[in-house]
């Protein structure tokens, strides 16, 4: 049996985020049956294989069997993971400041019961459908921990945790449901073919953000006046490198819009593990590695949706077919054009990838405190002459992802830097203010 807080009400829920950053947070009073916690760095083995297990658990049960986009699926995936990392730090004794949660700890405790426990309880309840594939995973994971005391105390702090941060996450608005009515003429965006689809995840743009205090913080500058320079800039590089015919694009920037066109979450994620696998960082460390970032990513997103859905910007491909509507004798128009790459369901301003890839390698950067490192990204798009792309710097990888955007025809040069402004806005101030060391304590 665990201890919980008493029932709060839906103000109370919403802690005010001055107070998050200084300290502010969930309490449930520590039970310590030693002096000290003794805190364990580079430990390998289990300890590091429980957080990426769970992060490929919720990856599957995120996007694998409920087809979660991208803004949506992060959102639940930064809950699995902070949830994990309350937990986590906790049983070590807090050597980074704890998120939302302070559970009871009674020693001796399994941190790595602790983060399964966590991570099973926060998906069940996201997704309930999926009980018995979740807690067959469940099981298996806590198979592989030593019976005993440690166990049960760990479980405990671990289902302590996300109850704590299914709390905290309640009435944050990822599941409401927002009417979005697009807008008419020369510059708004429009469902575009071929599926013409309503817009992706509206709701977003208004979802509590896991870090920032708004999610118009950072709200991108408005998009180019169709009269500017910029404008006649961005239209013709975009028609004529990202057409499906008829385009200036070279064989390996074809390939490279192909490459980045897969699902994002989950080819970030598995990079993300395999930076961590190569790292082989202690428990405590991975979950800050993974709650960093997906958190910031999420953030990104919700600024990002912000963005796009106040400005409500037109697709290259709604702007090429039209260009003689939007008064600029510099955009001939196309009425047959169409991106190499199928254009999302969403407003163009700014550019998504933009702003999750630069939050990713922005935080990444911090959390190694260098942008120099050797790692590695597939995709799983089929029919790649390059599957897999090798990188020796996180910045190349952002650089990839802005390109190909354009390569792709989905986007415009300036929305895909102001995308990028706009991820490294968010990771910068998530990581400067959350998941810091303890006094006392060292950085990885």
């Amino acid at each position: 049996m665990y201890h919980t807080t008493a029932t709060r009400s839906n103000h109370d829920r919403r802690m005010d985020r001055r107070k998050r950053r200084t300290g502010g947070r969930f309490f449930f009073p520590r039970i310590l049956l030693a002096a000290s916690l003794v805190i364990s760095f580079g430990r390998g083995g289990q300890a590091q294989d429980i957080v990426l297990d769970w992060n490929a658990h919720a990856a599957n049960s995120i996007v694998g069997v409920a087809m979660q986009p991208p803004p949506r699926g992060l959102i639940r995936l930064a809950m699995v993971h902070v949830a994990m990392y309350d937990a986590v730090n906790a049983v070590e004794g807090y050597p980074f400041t704890a998120y939302a949660v302070t559970p009871n700890v009674i020693l001796p405790a399994s941190a790595e019961a602790a983060a399964a426990a966590a991570a099973h309880d926060v998906l069940v309840a996201l997704f309930p459908h999926q009980q018995t594939d979740l807690d067959a995973k469940y099981a298996a994971s806590l198979a592989a921990i030593p019976d005993g005391t440690a166990k049960i105390n760990g479980i405990s702090v671990g289902q302590q945790a996300a109850a704590g941060i299914l709390v905290f996450r309640a009435d944050d608005g990822r599941d409401a449901v927002v009417l979005y009515a697009p807008g008419s003429g020369p510059g708004f965006w429009n469902p575009t073919p071929p599926g013409f689809l309503p817009a992706q995840a509206p709701e977003v743009a208004h979802v509590r953000p896991f870090t920032l205090e708004i999610p118009s913080q950072f709200r991108a500058d408005p998009p180019p006046d169709l009269s500017s320079e910029r404008w006649v800039l961005d239209y013709n590089e975009t028609k004529n490198l990202g057409g499906a015919t008829g385009s200036t694009r070279t064989p390996e920037q074809t390939d490279l819009a192909r490459f980045v066109s897969d699902q994002p979450m989950l080819q970030w994620n598995r990079a993300w593990r395999r930076i961590s696998a190569a790292r082989e960082m202690s428990l405590v460390d991975n979950a800050r590695f993974f709650a960093m970032l997906t958190t910031a990513s999420s953030d990104a997103l919700i600024a990002c949706w912000d963005s796009k859905f106040f400005y409500s910007f037109w697709r290259p491909v709604t702007a090429i077919r039209a260009g003689h509507t939007d008064g600029n004798p510099e955009t001939e128009p196309d009425p047959t054009w169409i991106g190499l790459v199928t254009t999302p369901n969403h407003p163009e301003y700014p550019a998504a990838h933009g702003c999750f890839s630069s939050a990713s390698t922005e935080t990444l950067e911090f959390f190694f405190g260098t942008d120099s490192f050797n790692f590695m990204m597939d995709s799983a798009v089929a029919g790649l002459t390059h599957p897999v792309r090798n990188y020796t710097a996180f910045s190349q990888a952002l650089d990839d992802a802005l390109a190909a955007r354009i390569y792709g025809g989905m986007h415009y040069r300036n929305s895909c830097e102001k995308g990028a402004i706009i991820g490294r806005q968010v990771s910068r101030f998530a990581t400067r203010h959350f998941f810091r060391p303890s006094k006392g304590a060292r950085s990885p």
